[in-house]
Formats: structure tokens, sequence, C-alpha cells
């Protein structure tokens, strides 16, 4: 029998959603219908058959999500509480990315490795963070707290917290203080 903590996580989930997504209608709409919420349940399941040794079952109930949904996160990823990817088709997570809490990914958002080499490969995202549809986060990097990423950039360097990077390859530029980043993921200046 799931443990009451897990039902917190569950309403927690529910509740990101709708506060990020302006088109919820309700709660049972969201449970039922957002493919992003799925494919994070789906991986807080194989992250725990993952961290227990138990590989094989957690890599087949990623792959089997990864059909379902258009979402692949691999089941070694580390995320966060209130995680919220909008769309989601095309997003990609690999498996030594860490996700902080508060983080939200739109659709076709990478978080990928540059190298084959064993160890940590994939980007570590701050809490609070935004990330544009398309953008592709690659490599051991980190991304601090509170940094918006825009739509369609390539991201290779380590950024700090309040950023604001756009383009390919990313520029880095300091969030002013009044600057609301979800805007930021919607304004046309910032698509590439």
């Amino acid at each position: 029998m799931p443990r009451p903590q897990a039902f917190e996580r569950l309403r927690e989930d529910l509740v990101a959603a709708k506060l990020r997504d302006p088109a919820a209608r309700s709660t049972i709409e969201i449970a039922l219908l957002y493919p992003g919420l799925h494919a994070v349940w789906s991986h807080r399941l194989a992250h725990a058959l993952w961290v227990r040794g138990i590989r094989l079952p957690a890599r087949a109930l990623s792959q089997l999500t990864r059909w379902l949904t258009g979402i692949e996160i691999h089941p070694g990823a580390t995320i966060g509480r209130r995680f919220f990817i909008d769309h989601g088709m095309g997003v990609v997570i690999g498996e030594t990315a860490e996700v902080g809490d508060d983080v939200m990914l739109y659709h076709g958002v990478t978080l990928g490795g540059r190298t084959r080499d064993a160890g940590k490969r994939h980007p570590t995202l701050g809490d609070g963070v935004a990330v544009g549809a398309g953008a592709k986060i690659l490599g051991p990097i980190v991304i601090g707290a509170g940094s918006a990423i825009g739509a369609n950039a390539v991201v290779t360097h380590d950024a700090p917290e309040d950023s604001v990077l756009t383009g390919v390859p990313a520029k880095v530029r300091k969030r002013a203080g009044s600057e609301d980043t979800r805007a930021l993921l919607t304004t046309p200046e910032y698509y590439i």
C-alpha cells in the first residue's frame, strides 16, 4: 500500500500542473490526460526500482512509458518535486541528469550527454528552472536555480542562478529582478 507521502507527492504534481498550465480546466483532466504527468509518475516508480538494483524492470517500465507518452526519462535520472513537463512529446532526460524542485520543461527538450565516458555526463538543473520548447542542454553542466532557457537554445556551458540563456550556442545574461521567466519562454524575441 502506498505511503501517505506518496499521495502528497501526487497531489503536489497535480497542483503544480494546474498552476503552470493555463489550459488546465480540472484536476481530473490533468490526472487522466497529461502525458508529462504520467511520465513523471512512471519515472518515480522506475527510479525506485533502479536505485534498488532492479535495473531490467526499471528500464522496461521506462521504455513502456516512452512508447505511451513520447517522453523518455532514464530511470537513473534524479527528478525533484513538482516537476512539470508541458505537452512533453520528444522530451529526453539522460541517466545522470539531475532536475531540481519546481522545474518546468516544454516539448522537445533534451537533457543529454556529450560523451560516452562513464560517470556524470548529463546536466543538472537547479530549482525553479524553466526550459523552452526544443532546447538542448548537453553535458555535465550546471544551470543555476531560477534560470530560464529559451526555445531551441543549445546550452553546453554552466550558467549561474537567475540567468537567461538564448541562442545557438546559448549566450548567458543575468535575469533582471523584475523579469518574469515564464514570459521569456513565450516571447517571440527569444525564439531562434
